[in-house]
């Protein structure tokens, strides 16, 4: 990490104490379902304690986060977080987390909850909180460069500079920045795993979590002798829960990637919603299709393509209505009046849906369009005043819509769009090519049965 972004100076700050705990004893490891689950509940059975180090490095903050300690600390700490995460919108941190691009999952994760912790500087915050995390479930960390990026953070957690009440509350910052951490590593695997469930995965952020967990194993220390699955656990006890062994043992049950009550993950939607957001928005730059060519784009205005290219479908329909039945054939294609109203408007809403969802960080819907390929009796019916004033009030307010939502979009989203294929300018010029449809009936007036592309 650059020194511009992580200074080596440390905050004024209180160290904060580890929790005692009873020597260790020996390691047991659990690895069934019931027994992890009951492990988990077990009041009896707590995280190791973190040992303290220099104030302001890296072993002094994991002295200090809710995830490393138990009891009234463990409340304490967790409160913090619990009140971050109660500000935040998981649908709003899913848009945020499809917008734009950025090839580092682990900084797109940490970058927007930053942002939407109101952080001054997500980005940098982002990258070295990514410093921090290689060396954050190291039990004893000796890494100077995750030490300087901890005093950096600190005084960045405050909403905004100079925040008195902020700069005297360290035990708020520290939980801040462990949240943060806890955004980086554990989410971003998340989506690494859902990416390689590959696409024959109906839900696969649900099946990384059943069948490829990004947290594996869970470790506990016994502060009082207990009984796991009829095993003794006696006082001082390391206990290693295999999460992932447990689930394959019952599939059929809740992961435990996020624990269990009564230490259940308080940013489990929150971590879902943004997993969501860059899972089924950009996992590359915007590029081609795989089955078409990338749209040429030009320097027009991409909001008034589609009411032009209406226009000229219209300006055509308005000679169809003396249509004399024999399709015209392009390309190998059949068309029709009909038909041709079809493909424009389906070429239309098939993109609409693409863009919206992928503004909203959703799966787009699979392709099962008959396109062209088929004809059916509707095509075949004549083309009637009626049917033109129906294809009128259709498309014309289709093109309203279009127009808005791309008047709407930043030049960033416009060619940095979020989403796996083409960018939104990109799909714009593209849509406004459905023209071709209509051009294949061609002009229908009496004097002239044309078809032009």
């Amino acid at each position: 990490m650059a020194d511009s972004t992580v200074a080596p100076a440390v905050p004024a700050a209180s160290a904060v104490p580890a929790a005692s705990a009873p020597a260790v004893a020996e390691e047991l490891c659990f690895a069934r379902y019931e027994e992890v689950t009951a492990a988990l509940a077990d009041p009896a059975l707590v995280p190791p304690p973190a040992e303290s180090g220099p104030v302001g490095g890296t072993a002094w903050l994991r002295a200090g986060v809710a995830r490393f300690s138990a009891g009234e600390p463990h409340a304490a700490r967790r409160a913090f977080v619990e009140a971050d995460l109660a500000g935040l919108d998981p649908d709003a941190l899913r848009s945020a987390a499809a917008a734009g691009f950025e090839a580092d999952v682990r900084v797109r994760a940490v970058r927007v909850l930053a942002q939407a912790l109101g952080l001054a500087e997500p980005e940098a915050v982002a990258r070295a909180v990514g410093v921090v995390a290689r060396s954050y479930f190291v039990e004893r960390p000796e890494d100077p460069e995750a030490d300087a990026a901890v005093a950096w953070l600190l005084p960045r957690m405050l909403p905004r500079a100079g925040d008195a009440a902020w700069a005297e509350d360290t035990a708020r910052a520290v939980n801040r920045i462990g949240l943060l951490v806890q955004a980086c590593d554990a989410t971003a695997t998340l989506v690494e795993h859902a990416r390689a469930a590959g696409p024959e995965a109906a839900e696969p952020l649900a099946a990384a979590l059943r069948h490829d967990p990004p947290v594996r194993t869970m470790r506990r220390r016994a502060l009082g002798p207990t009984v796991v699955g009829g095993v003794s656990v006696p006082a001082g006890t390391d206990v290693l829960l295999d999460l992932a062994a447990a689930q394959a043992d019952r599939p059929d049950l809740e992961p435990l990637t996020f624990g269990t009550p009564p230490r259940l993950c308080p940013g489990r939607t929150h971590a879902l919603a943004i997993a969501a957001g860059i899972l089924y928005g950009a996992s590359a730059e915007a590029g081609p299709s795989a089955a078409e060519p990338v749209p040429d784009t030009d320097d027009r205005d991409p909001a008034g393509l589609v009411p032009a290219m209406v226009e000229h479908v219209l300006d055509l329909a308005g000679t169809w209505t003396g249509w004399d039945g024999r399709p015209a054939t392009v390309d190998g294609r059949t068309y029709t009046p009909h038909k041709a109203i079809r493909r424009v408007t389906d070429h239309l809403l098939d993109h609409l849906a693409e863009l919206e969802a992928r503004l909203a960080g959703e799966p787009t819907q699979p392709d099962h369009w008959h396109a062209s390929a088929g004809t059916t009796p509707a095509d075949l019916a004549p083309f009637t005043p009626v049917d033109l004033d129906e294809a009128r009030s259709r498309l014309t307010r289709l093109a309203r819509i279009w127009s808005a939502r791309l008047a709407s979009l930043t030049p960033e989203q416009l060619d940095r769009s979020p989403g796996t294929g083409w960018s939104f300018r990109q799909i714009a010029f593209h849509v406004a090519e459905s023209a071709y449809y209509a051009n294949a009936v061609g002009d229908l007036r009496p004097q002239e049965r044309t078809t032009a592309r």
